[in-house]
């Protein structure tokens, strides 16, 4: 049933496993190696189709500068990190609380409620376009930041509340049976007993959410135009008009806003390791 283990196979898959996995590793991060390779040409480079050649020149300092101090970069970057932080604190914090209600409590018609979470996760984001944009005119968010991390933390809220109620349905409940035979107040029960044992649960959901809300374009076109409230993501494509198809100046602001979703990665991997496998194992 599951695939034997590379270390228990013949040498012969062996070798052909460690040949064949940097060549994979180079394939799958070459566009992201153009991308920075182009952030530190100039622009001449590009126009006499020097793509993948040593450059004429190395003008990094240059083209990030441009990015930074003449352009509206760093204005994308602020919005992008109000958004996610608040969708992210947010999304965590009614899924927590639905999560613990739901996993916790039995009643008629805790599946159906549970199902209500997470029906809108299965609705392509396409249908919701229009509804969801002609809701936010009507309420006076359309192009806002407010508009869009209240939408991300409505639509984040159900995938997050399947993670937390079946991570908190895995909890010993003798624990919490044990805290309520003291008396213990049920939302003591859940911040001081509940809370903590979910700490890796919420890692493993924030980098997840943080994720998904950073590099979304779809919702970011929609939803928002002009640097006022547009995210990075969104941010990046004004450069076509601003700069005229620079594609260094592009690629340059690429690596900007590809940086701080890798950064989290790699500062909350052992937490979103644990909280990912947590369970896996008796």
């Amino acid at each position: 049933m599951f695939p034997t283990p590379i270390a228990k196979q013949s040498r012969s898959r062996q070798l052909t496993y460690q040949t064949l996995l940097p060549v994979a590793l180079i394939l799958w991060l070459l566009p992201l190696i153009a991308v920075a390779l182009f952030s530190i040409k100039p622009g001449s480079d590009f126009a006499a189709g020097n793509y993948w050649g040593w450059p004429s020149s190395f003008e990094g300092l240059t083209n990030y500068g441009k990015v930074f101090f003449e352009s509206n970069m760093p204005r994308y970057l602020m919005n992008s990190v109000f958004i996610t932080l608040l969708t992210v604190l947010g999304a965590i914090a009614l899924s927590s609380m639905a999560g613990f209600a739901l996993g916790i409590y039995k009643f008629k018609g805790n599946l159906l409620i549970f199902f209500m979470f997470i029906a809108g996760n299965f609705v392509p984001f396409q249908i919701l376009m229009v509804p969801v944009r002609d809701l936010t005119i009507s309420l006076g968010m359309y192009d806002s930041i407010q508009g869009l991390v209240l939408f991300h933390v409505a639509f984040q809220t159900g995938f997050c509340t399947l993670f937390m109620r079946n991570f908190i349905r895995a909890l010993p409940f003798p624990l919490i049976e044990a805290a309520r035979v003291e008396g213990v107040a049920e939302w003591r029960i859940f911040f001081f007993v509940v809370l903590p044992l979910m700490k890796p649960a919420l890692a493993a959901l924030a980098v997840l959410v943080f994720t998904f809300i950073w590099n979304d374009y779809f919702w970011a076109v929609v939803l928002t135009q002009g640097p006022s409230a547009q995210p990075v993501t969104a941010g990046i494509t004004e450069f076509n008009s601003q700069f005229r198809a620079a594609y260094h100046l592009m690629s340059a602001g690429s690596i900007v806003a590809a940086f701080p979703p890798v950064a989290m990665f790699f500062l909350m991997q052992k937490h979103f390791i644990a909280g990912l496998t947590l369970g896996a194992v008796k």
